[in-house]
């Protein structure tokens, strides 16, 4: 009898184990881009001409401030504008406020970066010497957007 019960048992526990290694992996929170990451990706893609972005590689540095960013590379630069607090869980005060957690972010996930403006309406970093400078802008964009702008030279 306790033969025949391990038996089953061990025939129970084999296919639960056969149907967890054959699902699809589940998309758990924190395997979504963080700003960080996204921010070092898109200042380490500056030398070449931010070639290897996409669009959406910005996004997840816009996703604690708002859900709508567009991003696009144009005239050597990387660019991704969006409205501050459009997503449930974004920072619902002023678009100056979103700017200075932006800043912040620039500050914490980039320390090489020198911060050398820090104004209501725009926050200037750059990384790397005179003539091969990498610029890290950002500013408010009009009424309750913010803009984020990433040139190398």
């Amino acid at each position: 009898m306790k033969s025949t019960l391990r038996g089953l048992m061990f025939v129970a526990a084999s296919a639960s184990l056969a149907a967890c290694l054959s699902t699809p992996a589940v998309a758990l929170a924190d395997d979504t881009p963080n700003s960080c990451d996204a921010l070092k990706r898109i200042v380490a893609a500056a030398p070449d001409g931010f070639t290897s972005l996409r669009p959406d590689d910005g996004n997840a540095v816009a996703r604690p401030y708002g859900h709508d960013a567009h991003c696009a590379v144009k005239a050597g630069a990387y660019s991704c504008t969006w409205t501050n607090g459009t997503n449930e869980g974004a920072n619902a005060g002023s678009a100056a406020d979103a700017l200075q957690g932006v800043a912040a972010d620039i500050a914490a996930c980039l320390p090489d970066a020198t911060h050398d403006q820090n104004s209501p309406g725009r926050q200037h970093f750059y990384i790397g010497a005179r003539g091969q400078r990498t610029q890290i802008t950002a500013m408010t964009n009009g009424a309750g957007k913010l803009t984020l702008a990433v040139s190398g030279k």
